[in-house]
């Protein structure tokens, strides 16, 4: 059997994902229009879908059904995208560019602002809540529900937007910096592949052990490169504002290892996120492609 090539997989996954997203979101026209094109704005045509391929490709591990993939897909990028929206707003990073178009208090205004990332996140946990039983148990329902609220909330995404609000100015040691990313950034990455695992079959210790450190270490990388990224590309490029970090004196890990240490520890991370996992074999390849593009990606 031929192995689908991993760019050819990416843009499969990501027109599902698009699809999917299409058919959970409320159509522009149903009132309240505003919001609901708005919401369609914000989420549709745009970003490079990460937490989704993570999701699809933990699937894949454990024979997922395709709906319950679509759904838990869906899901971790309505959050994300709810974030997105609510960290653009000028009470957070007041920022006026998002994945190369207008964001949506720019191109709405603040308080449909507000409403879209609220209404994204409800609608994320009518999406997985609705789950087809006869794939997905209700035990298990329950417990993706619990992952993706614990993940999404202050112990999670939410506590380290706080961190990070809080931190403007201050100088952070490494160990403060990772541990704001790692509930920023790796909360939502982390629990992207536990869904995707668990719309397959529950997990056994040793692969939920497993899959945990791949996704530490995804996580962190992802944000290192954020910031080699932040510090080093184009507004053009990254489809947001470049140079964001350094204007608004927040702490980084370009500003507290340098650009070239923190490219090698991106790469170390890679490695790592590749050795955890070694017990699943070559089944696991698409999940160490995702730790490639997360490292090696340009946007």
């Amino acid at each position: 059997m031929t192995v689908q090539d991993f760019s050819a997989w990416t843009r499969e996954v990501q027109a599902r994902v698009e699809e999917a997203l299409d058919a959970f979101l409320p159509p522009a026209d149903r009132v309240p229009h505003k919001l609901h094109e708005a919401m369609r704005y914000t989420t549709l045509g745009g970003g490079k879908r990460v937490r989704p391929l993570l999701a699809y490709a933990a699937g894949a591990l454990f024979d997922a059904d395709p709906a319950a993939l679509a759904r838990v897909a869906s899901a971790v990028e309505m959050i994300h995208v709810y974030s997105l929206v609510h960290d653009d707003m000028p009470c957070m990073d007041d920022d006026a560019l998002r994945r190369g178009k207008p964001t949506v208090h720019v191109a709405y205004d603040e308080a449909t602002a507000l409403l879209v990332g609220d209404t994204l996140q409800a609608q994320a946990f009518e999406v997985v809540a609705s789950l087809d039983a006869a794939a997905v148990p209700p035990a298990r329902q329950l417990t993706m529900v619990r992952l993706l609220a614990q993940a999404a909330g202050s112990n999670g995404m939410c506590g380290g937007q706080a961190i990070d609000l809080d931190s403007v100015g201050l100088s952070l040691t490494r160990e403060q910096l990772e541990r704001m990313h790692q509930l920023k950034t790796g909360a939502m990455l982390r629990v992207s592949v536990l869904l995707g695992a668990l719309a397959g079959r529950d997990l056994a210790t040793h692969e939920l052990e497993a899959l945990d450190a791949y996704s530490a270490a995804v996580g962190l990388a992802f944000q290192v490169v954020d910031d080699v990224l932040d510090a080093t590309a184009d507004s053009a490029t990254l489809g947001k504002t470049a140079g964001k970090d350094a204007a608004d004196n927040k702490p980084t890990y370009v500003s507290i290892l340098g650009l070239e240490p923190s490219r090698a520890l991106a790469e170390q991370l890679r490695r790592d996120a590749h050795e955890a996992l070694a017990p699943f074999g070559d089944k696991a390849q698409r999940l160490r492609e995702l730790a490639d593009l997360i490292v090696q990606r340009k946007a």
